[in-house]
């Protein structure tokens, strides 16, 4: 079964970090580009960053230098480390391909910024 499983999120103060895993099915990972989106309250799903197969990566202008996406292809993970944590990155934060396939959204996981 395709799936993707978010996980590492949580509450931390502004200007903490938090790394973030997606682990998923070999049978998508391999082949496509994953990303990291977010939804903050009220507010549409926003793409965040993006990794390509061959580890290119490009970021959203309001995380750049703070976020670092990376892959791990033999563990079938990607990762999104978040630096110096504003109260703006609170969201929920999905993984997905890039571009998404509407029908691999998983729940997320909450990261909760505190000022």
């Amino acid at each position: 079964q395709v799936q993707l499983v978010e996980s590492g999120g949580g509450l931390v103060q502004a200007g903490g970090s938090l790394r973030l895993s997606c682990a998923a099915s070999r049978s998508i990972f391999s082949i496509n580009s994953m990303a990291w989106y977010r939804q903050a309250p009220g507010k549409q799903r926003e793409w965040v960053a993006r990794i390509t197969t061959r580890l290119s990566t490009n970021y959203a202008d309001s995380v750049k230098g703070r976020f670092t996406i990376s892959r791990d292809n033999a563990k079938n993970t990607v990762y999104l480390r978040m630096n110096s944590l504003t109260p703006q990155d609170t969201a929920v934060y999905y993984c997905n391909t890039d571009p998404p396939i509407s029908g691999l959204w998983a729940q997320g996981t909450q990261v909760t910024v505190s000022s």
